[in-house]
């Protein structure tokens, strides 16, 4: 008896080491990121364990773990694995999406093996998809859409000059929709109507427009000619110029870096990216600028605080160390950011927060309406605002972009290190100083003249005729050395067309004033430091308008807007065609040294072939 109770003291002790032991229990809720509906039979499993169980039909799971476990993974039939790193809390709660999957990600082996032991008809019907699979991976993009959020772009109307002659709007110099159209056409899409912005298209470019001369930060031009797409109307083009400045006599910055590093940024296009992206920036930061590291997750953190670029191989080691997982909590990340920008405030200096993510935000503060409320808060601070976009499948263009526009601040979209290398590199300085903030245009055209108008593109960026003169309304930054050009369309007061209207008042009428002048623009725009606007105003007559041998800023960036309108299918393309933009770039390409306008022919053949 002795024997067999010896036995079976040690076969129980040998099984109580073999078994998980759990020392804690986690509990949690998983629902779906878009619509908040829980989800019911999540698999939920402790890493590096056999420890698992599923969410109930409410969503609701429990798991005992032993006291060594680290991470949880969730993994869902259709939607994006993740893995979250545990805290001191027992309360995680989880929302997942839909999405593309993507090559090799941490979680694989974890379905692939999940998959195999829990649902064999689920793997039969592509539902897991074994690491390396790429076959069942290209169907699986082909059914399942992915979750990428782009806002409606109502395109503006022609207006009736008779009823409606101000046209006003705010400067815009972001360039993220170009980038982001490139990546969708190089990989053989066409890219959704909601990414495709033309004013940001258009300024994506460099224009050969003179520098200032005068007091003002910026420079006009003005051309006028026959519309491209549409013979019958005009197309007026207005450039802007930036005053370029000597980098080395451009005030300190204080740069703190706020970084995404939850688990949807575990892609080569984002995290890995970008911090290759960061050493292109690093190279360009002299000794009097400095930088800070803030990431955030689950939870946000000081990776590095605020350093001289003296030392700037300890900053790049710090941004190297940087890992992804977890989920998004992007407000806790923006409202610690801000918090250290502002602890390390230069005077007369450039302080900027810029903020590097893929905008999947998922935890804590994280509507746009409550971030965009956030961030116009912040600005008044003096803290501008830069937003860096990556990746894809997930990506939330239409929360970055009020972002950036709430922050005083400017908004790049990074597909590859070559465009690491133009905007943080080539156009870094232009990026973070800025020359002019609030700028905003405004247009009174002469009905004698001009029957109706329609500015091409700028539908997030148009202002009431009142907010041209309100000193407090917010409106867009000019950068040194930056570019603005903006198109309108109009229809010669002398064209039989006929142009949507009211009925005639019958309290006051419309008396038109003779007058040679076809408009008066005005600008107003405040110094970075300046509260009280400033105004410039001219009197334009079409003798004054360059008319004859139009330049090539006037013909490429009408090609764009051609071909921007042939991308959104445009109610108001007349007569584009992509051949016609070809040829019409390709006639006005200039030098192009750095080869983008070259770039540019290549994408609208690809998009020709993509729309037969």
């Amino acid at each position: 008896m002795k024997n067999i109770a010896l036995i079976l003291s040690i076969f129980f002790l040998l099984n109580a080491n073999l078994t998980d032991k759990t020392d804690r229990e986690i509990t949690g809720k998983v629902s779906d990121l878009s619509t908040n509906k829980a989800l019911e039979n999540v698999i939920v499993k402790a890493k590096g364990t056999k420890i698992s169980t599923k969410t109930n039909k409410k969503g609701i799971y429990k798991i005992k773990i032993n006291k060594n476990t680290k991470k949880l993974i969730f993994i869902y039939p259709r939607y994006a694995s993740k893995i979250l790193n545990l805290t001191e809390s027992n309360t995680l709660n989880v929302k997942l999406s839909r999405h593309v999957l993507k090559e090799d990600t941490e979680a694989d082996d974890e379905v692939s093996h999940i998959g195999r032991a829990e649902n064999e008809k689920s793997i039969k019907k592509g539902l897991y998809i074994k690491k390396r699979d790429y076959r069942k991976r290209r169907e699986y993009n082909k059914v399942y859409h992915n979750t990428e959020e782009y806002d409606v772009i109502n395109e503006n109307e022609f207006k009736a000059v008779i009823n409606d002659p101000l046209s006003t709007f705010s400067v815009d110099v972001d360039k993220a929709s170009y980038s982001n159209t490139r990546r969708f056409l190089n990989q053989n899409q066409l890219p959704p109507k909601g990414a495709v912005r033309i004013e940001e298209m258009i300024n994506y470019f460099n224009y050969d427009y003179k520098q200032p001369k005068k007091k003002d930060p910026f420079s006009v031009a003005l051309e006028m000619g026959s519309c491209p797409w549409n013979p019958k109307h005009q197309l007026i083009h207005i450039g802007l110029q930036g005053k370029t400045l000597d980098v080395q006599k451009t005030p300190a910055s204080n740069l703190v870096f706020l970084i995404d590093v939850s688990g949807s940024m575990s892609s080569a296009n984002k995290l890995p990216l970008l911090k290759k992206s960061f050493e292109i920036l690093m190279e360009k930061l002299r000794s009097k600028d400095r930088v800070a590291i803030v990431v955030y997750a689950g939870a946000a953190g000081l990776v590095l605080k605020s350093t001289s670029c003296e030392f700037k191989q300890k900053i790049i080691n710090a941004f190297n160390k940087l890992q992804s997982g977890g989920s998004t909590a992007g407000g806790a990340g923006i409202n610690l950011a801000y918090k250290i920008a502002k602890e390390n405030f230069i005077k007369g200096g450039n302080n900027r927060v810029i903020l590097a993510t893929d905008g999947d935000f998922n935890v804590g503060q994280s509507s746009n309406s409550s971030l965009v409320s956030m961030i116009e808060e912040k600005r008044k601070d003096g803290i501008y605002l830069t937003v860096l976009g990556f990746g894809m499948g997930n990506y939330k263009d239409s929360k970055m972009e009020q972002l950036s526009n709430a922050g005083n601040g400017n908004y790049a979209y990074i597909d590859n290190i070559l465009e690491a290398k133009k905007v943080l590199g080539k156009e870094l300085w232009g990026t973070l100083y800025t020359i002019a903030k609030d700028v905003k245009i405004q247009i009174e055209f002469n009905p004698g003249l001009v029957k109706a108008y329609r500015l091409v593109g700028y539908e997030n960026r148009l202002l009431n005729k009142e907010d041209f003169n309100d000193d407090k309304k917010d409106a867009g930054e000019i950068g040194a050395g930056h570019t603005v050009t903006a198109l309108y369309e109009i229809i010669p007061a002398s064209s039989n067309e006929k142009v949507k209207g009211v009925d005639e008042l019958e309290y006051q009428k419309n008396k038109i004033i003779k007058s040679s002048n076809l408009m008066t623009l005005k600008l107003r725009y405040k110094k970075p430091d300046g509260d009280k606007s400033i105004l410039i105003k001219q009197h334009v007559k079409s003798k004054n308008i360059k008319s004859k041998n139009l330049t090539n800023n006037y013909l490429f960036s009408a090609a764009v807007a051609e071909f921007g309108m042939l991308l959104r299918d445009s109610k108001f393309k007349a007569n584009a065609t992509f051949e016609h933009v070809i040829n019409l770039a390709n006639e006005s390409k200039g030098e192009d040294k750095e080869g983008y306008r070259a770039e540019f022919v290549r994408l609208v053949k690809i998009a020709k072939l993509l729309k037969k």
